[in-house]
């Protein structure tokens, strides 16, 4: 049996939910929220379309009843609020900070083996939070933003060649921000060609910087921030745990030396298997992605440093 929880069921935590249940990935999924009925609705209507998918995957929603939670093997956390106007920074990082451990000590108090997935944000600095404030093997604990960052990549890569998007690789480290997302243009390709032999220079930055919006330029059309995409990329991290399958995702995780940088969560790519992320590939960055990757760390470093600020940690 496996059993996967999801913790926050806005538009993102119930997009991801769905997705595991109707994609089968898990035996079990249970939903959970703060707000009463959210979770418990939500619950009902997908559980209303197992007869038409087909799919017979437990599926329960419940406010803020962690007992259901228990002996989960994975933990998705998108907890949070959105940033309001006249809404410090430091003051947004200080109401998630506090969500996230309330919801961490709740988690693990019922599952205390589980694989960690968050999505609150700040991605970075939540992972870093939970990270420090658990106290778990840094393999356990990982943030889902690269495998978001890395998808949207690969959509305008393909987009600009006029090809299958399913064909094109292509990956995004770094932070998980506007200013500090890496989409790594040297390194990708269609179908083995490196990309830089179809399109142009000129038009490899253009990719770049769309990639880097791409979070932003949804928020201007909807209105609000994106929940498919975000959600199949939880979806996706989460399947490739649950399953063993030891896929290649950038994910938000812990350096201890690797990319020249210690004491920060930030992304990089990693197998996923049973026992979270297994293995950092260091990539040989080219000394304009080091400076880059190095400008990015210290800009997390920076939002990192506003939780021993206000004392979150």
């Amino acid at each position: 049996m496996t059993k996967v929880s999801v913790i926050g069921v806005g538009n993102v935590g119930s997009t991801a939910a769905n997705m595991i249940v109707v994609d089968r990935i898990a035996n079990e999924v249970v939903m959970l929220d703060v707000k009463e009925g959210i979770a418990e609705g939500k619950a009902m209507d997908m559980n209303q379309t197992a007869q038409l998918l087909g799919f017979n995957v437990r599926l329960k929603g419940v406010t803020n009843d962690y007992t259901a939670t228990a002996d989960s093997n994975v933990v998705v956390i998108t907890s949070g609020v959105p940033r309001k106007p006249g809404m410090s920074r430091e003051e947004l990082i200080g109401v998630n900070a506090n969500i996230v451990k309330s919801v961490l000590d709740n988690v693990l108090k019922y599952s205390p083996n589980a694989i960690i997935v968050m999505v609150s944000n700040p991605l970075d600095t939540m992972t870093y939070l939970a990270m420090k404030s658990t106290g778990l093997p840094r393999n356990r604990i990982l943030g889902m933003g690269g495998a978001l960052d890395s998808s949207r990549f690969k959509y305008y890569l393909a987009k600009e060649m006029d090809v299958n998007s399913n064909e094109v690789h292509g990956m995004v480290i770094g932070g998980h921000g506007d200013t500090t997302m890496i989409p790594l243009t040297r390194l990708a390709s269609y179908k083995g060609i490196p990309v830089s032999e179809i399109v142009s220079e000129e038009q490899l930055k253009q990719v770049s910087a769309s990639t880097m919006v791409g979070g932003a330029t949804l928020t201007g059309l909807l209105g609000t921030s994106a929940w498919y995409a975000p959600g199949a990329a939880v979806a996706h991290v989460v399947e490739s745990i649950i399953h063993d399958q030891k896929k290649l995702v950038p994910c938000c995780v812990y350096l201890e030396g690797e990319y020249g940088h210690n004491d920060i969560c930030i992304g990089v790519p990693v197998t996923l298997g049973k026992n979270g992320w297994e293995r950092i590939f260091e990539l040989k960055l080219n000394d304009k992605e080091k400076a880059l990757f190095d400008k990015s760390a210290e800009a997390v470093r920076q939002t990192n440093n506003v939780l021993y600020e206000i004392n979150a940690l």
